[in-house]
């Protein structure tokens, strides 16, 4: 099993600046991809950022030039770095994590509990 936990998040002012991180944890697994997704207020929730386990990343077309994602291989860790913050990227940011448990090859798809970010005008 793997659990996420999140960290970061809060509110900031348009144009400013948020890092999110998110740490997998447990044993028996290899992480494939990590990524973030974002519900905001009557919308779906949908894909901000995605990384893989080769550095390859895939970023909404809303977000891109402005987030960046990267990520701690050693660590099972994942970063947002959020810039040019507009009050429509105010959401819940959702970390997750695709995984492959090592004894039965099992690809597994994980949720952290979700974070709050509120971007002010």
């Amino acid at each position: 099993q793997v659990q996420l936990v999140e960290s970061g998040g809060g509110l900031a002012q348009a144009g400013g600046s948020l890092r999110l991180s998110c740490a997998a944890s447990g044993s028996g697994f290899s992480v494939v991809a990590m990524g973030w997704f974002r519900q905001g207020p009557g919308k779906q929730r949908e894909l901000v950022a995605r990384i893989t386990t080769g550095g390859n990343t895939n970023y909404a077309d809303s977000v891109k030039g402005r987030f960046a994602i990267s990520r701690d291989t050693a660590k099972n860790t994942a970063y947002l770095q959020m810039d040019s913050l507009q009050p429509e990227d105010t959401a819940v940011y959702y970390c997750n994590t695709q995984a492959v448990a090592t004894v039965t090859f099992r690809l597994g798809e994980y949720w952290g509990q979700g974070t709050q970010v509120t971007v002010s005008s």
